[in-house]
C-alpha cells in the first residue's frame, strides 16, 4: 500500500498544469512596449482596485492576477525567460530530473547537482507624498536610480556578447593548488580561480557601455499606490525588484511611503486626526462676527468653513473638534470612517513679542 501511495504522489507530480496567458490578462500581445504594458497594468489595477471593490473576492483575485502578470512583463529578463519558456524563472525550472525524483520517493539519495543562485540585498528607496495624497489615494509615478542588466550585451559583458573558457581554470571557476608542507607531505587546496574571479568564464572585448560588468547604474520607473488613509512611514515591497547584476537572483525592493511636510497646506497628522493652528485678531476673538473658507485636503476642493456668530467670543488656545474630518482609517473594517479634525485658536494681542507673532504665522 505505501509503495502505491508514493506511486500516485509522484504522478501527480508529473501532471502539466497549463500556464496563464500573462499578456492576454493585460489585455495585451506578445509585441506589447513597455509603455504599453505599464499603462494596462495603471488601467486595470485602479479598476480592480480591493479599495473600489470592497466586498468583491473576484476583483480582488483579478487585481492580484494583474500585479502578477505586471511583475513578470514588467521585467526584462523574466519576460525574456517567459516568450522563451513560458516560466519566467527559465528553462532552468522546467527540467526536471525523473531519476532523482524516483531516488527520493523510493528511498535513494539525492545528490544537488546545480548551484542556487546567490541572492542579491534588498534595497530601500524613500518616496515622498503630499499629506493630500495620503487622504484621497493616488497611483504615483517616480524613477529609482538602480542598478540594471547592460542592455547593449544583455548582461554577457562581451561588446560581441561572446564568452570563452577560462584558459586557467578550464571553466570551472576553481583551481586546485598543491602546496609542499613537508617531506613527503602535500597539502592541497581549492581556491576560486583568479583569472575568471569563479565565473569560469573570460571575456576577449569588454562592453564598452557597461565596462564589461554586464550590468549599470540607471533610472527605473515605477508607479505605487497609495491607499487613503495608508500609515506614514509604511512600506510597499516589489518583490524581485532589487538591483539586477549577472547570475544573482535580484533582492526586493522597499518604498517607504513618507509624507512631504512642506505640503501639508497648515495640516498636521497624528494617527487618523488632523490638527490646525488658526490665528485670530484681538478683535475677532472678542466679537466674533468672522467667517474663512479655508482649503482642504480633498479632491473635491471642498473649502473648510470655519465661523462665528456675532458677539461668540473665541479664547487663546481653545479647541474646536469637526467630527469626522480627519484622516481616513487605514483599516478594511472601518473604511468609511474618518477621524476628527481639531483647530487651536491663538489670539494676537496688540503690543505683543513681534518674533513670537511670525513663528505662530510660520507654523501655519
Amino acid at each position: 500500500m505505501n509503495f502505491v501511495y508514493k506511486l500516485l504522489v509522484l504522478l501527480s507530480l508529473l501532471v502539466i498544469v497549463a500556464c496563464k496567458d500573462l499578456y492576454a490578462v493585460l489585455g495585451l500581445d506578445k509585441t506589447a512596449t513597455n509603455k504599453e504594458i505599464r499603462s494596462a497594468y495603471r488601467q486595470l489595477s485602479l479598476k480592480y482596485h480591493p479599495d473600489k471593490n470592497p466586498g468583491s473576492d473576484e476583483a480582488h483575485e483579478k487585481f492580484l492576477e494583474i500585479g502578477e502578470a505586471y511583475e513578470i512583463l514588467n521585467n526584462a529578463e523574466k519576460r525574456s525567460n517567459y516568450d522563451q519558456f513560458g516560466d519566467p524563472e527559465g528553462q532552468r525550472q522546467q527540467q526536471y530530473d525523473f531519476g532523482d525524483m524516483f531516488n527520493q520517493f523510493f528511498g535513494g539519495h539525492h545528490q544537488q547537482h546545480h548551484q542556487q543562485q546567490r541572492r542579491g540585498d534588498n534595497t530601500q528607496v524613500n518616496l515622498h507624498v503630499p499629506l493630500s495624497d495620503f487622504y484621497n489615494g493616488k497611483l504615483i509615478d517616480f524613477d529609482v536610480e538602480m542598478v540594471n542588466i547592460c542592455t547593449v550585451c544583455e548582461g554577457t559583458g562581451s561588446k560581441d556578447k561572446v564568452t570563452h573558457k577560462c584558459t586557467k581554470c578550464g571553466g570551472s571557476g576553481m583551481m586546485l593548488i598543491k602546496r609542499q608542507i613537508a617531506p613527503g607531505m602535500i597539502q592541497q587546496i581549492q581556491m576560486q580561480c583568479d583569472q575568471c574571479r569563479g565565473q569560469g568564464k573570460q571575456i576577449e572585448h569588454p562592453c564598452t557601455t557597461c565596462g564589461g560588468q554586464g550590468c549599470k547604474s540607471g533610472p527605473r520607473h515605477y508607479e505605487v499606490y497609495v491607499k487613503p488613509g495608508q500609515v506614514r512611514g509604511s512600506n510597499v515591497v516589489l518583490a524581485g525588484e532589487g538591483d539586477r547584476r549577472p547570475g544573482i537572483t535580484p533582492g526586493d525592493l522597499f518604498i517607504n511611503i513618507q509624507e512631504e511636510f512642506s505640503k501639508s497646506w497648515g495640516y498636521r497628522r497624528i494617527n487618523s486626526n488632523l490638527y490646525r493652528t488658526e490665528v485670530l485678531t484681538l478683535n475677532e476673538s472678542l466679537h466674533g462676527g468672522w467667517t474663512r473658507m479655508i482649503p482642504f485636503l480633498d479632491d473635491d476642493d471642498n473649502l473648510l468653513k470655519l465661523h462665528r456668530e456675532p458677539g461668540k467670543i473665541v479664547t487663546n488656545g481653545e479647541i474646536e473638534i469637526i467630527k469626522d474630518r480627519g484622516m481616513p482609517k487605514d483599516d478594511e473594517h472601518h473604511s468609511d470612517e474618518y477621524g476628527n479634525l481639531y483647530i487651536e485658536y491663538k489670539v494676537l494681542v496688540p503690543g505683543g513679542s513681534k518674533k513670537s507673532s511670525q513663528k505662530e504665522h510660520d507654523e501655519l
